[in-house]
């Protein structure tokens, strides 16, 4: 299956997406974000060739919001979590940091996972006690051990706890920080070791499904602002906190959490 996940993901990517690249414009939805003609392209294709895979309830990024929680709550014998285009600013403006994200999910956890950026054709997967790779190479592709106040960190601000995402930027316990705008390749990423930390304050399925896999199939660790138990957490707004190194997630989880205005909850 893992196989003809990827080869659907890469054909959708050749005939979809790289041909729309800077060629398309916004439409915007009544809440304000946007989606274009490619990621409805892209979404269109993924749910009739994942459907031929595994006959499965569907949920995709662009679906009206019924339809997901429908399908959603269809799902008792698998859902595939599907974003067509994470990083659609990106790949509207020609940076190259955007991905298809696809994942087969089972009582509410992924089993499998496919992440592919087609700018730069990385590859990333991972199928349940099996490991994750990159282009055939398990990941992580390095591991280092080090404290806090020497890692990098990908942050994204703007869903954070004000108070929270202000004293990051005032003093932040790390030594850098990044944002790419593309959060399914941002936990590759962090599962790769390109990251140390991760820190996101919230996320749909199609965000995470097949990002928590990879990065957990590579040895990483994650948990919500308020959760140990990942997938124990409200499944369509899912924050997260994440590290490759045990040693270094509890103390990037710890510091976050001594800063959240409610730490009694954050346990």
């Amino acid at each position: 299956m893992l196989d003809r996940v990827i080869t659907a993901v890469r054909e959708v990517a050749r005939k979809e997406i790289i041909p729309r690249y800077l060629q398309v414009e916004r439409i915007y939805k009544a809440d304000g974000s946007f989606y274009t003609e490619a990621d409805l392209a892209a979404q269109g294709s993924l749910l009739e060739r994942l459907y031929e895979i595994s006959p499965v309830a569907m949920i995709g990024e662009e679906m009206p919001e019924s339809q997901q929680l429908e399908q959603w709550d269809a799902g008792q014998d698998g859902v595939w979590s599907i974003d067509p285009i994470d990083g659609t600013s990106n790949f509207m403006n020609g940076l190259p940091y955007f991905a298809i994200s696809v994942a087969l999910m089972r009582g509410g956890r992924s089993v499998l996972g496919v992440i592919y950026n087609p700018a730069t054709d990385e590859m990333f997967y991972a199928e349940q006690g099996k490991g994750a790779f990159l282009n055939g190479k398990a990941l992580p592709l390095s591991r280092r051990k080090i404290p806090l106040n020497k890692a990098i960190a990908n942050v994204d601000f703007k869903r954070l706890d004000r108070k929270l995402a202000v004293e990051i930027v005032a003093k932040p316990p790390y030594a850098s920080q990044r944002n790419y705008g593309t959060c399914t390749l941002e936990w590759c990423y962090t599962a790769a070791g390109y990251f140390d930390l991760y820190l996101h304050g919230g996320q749909k399925p199609w965000d995470y499904a097949a990002g928590c896999l990879i990065l957990e199939e590579a040895g990483g660790h994650r948990c919500t602002l308020d959760e140990d138990d990942y997938w124990a957490s409200y499944p369509w707004r899912r924050s997260v906190i994440g590290a490759l190194d045990y040693d270094l997630f509890i103390q990037w989880r710890d510091w976050i959490r001594a800063r959240l205005p409610d730490t009694d909850s954050a346990r």
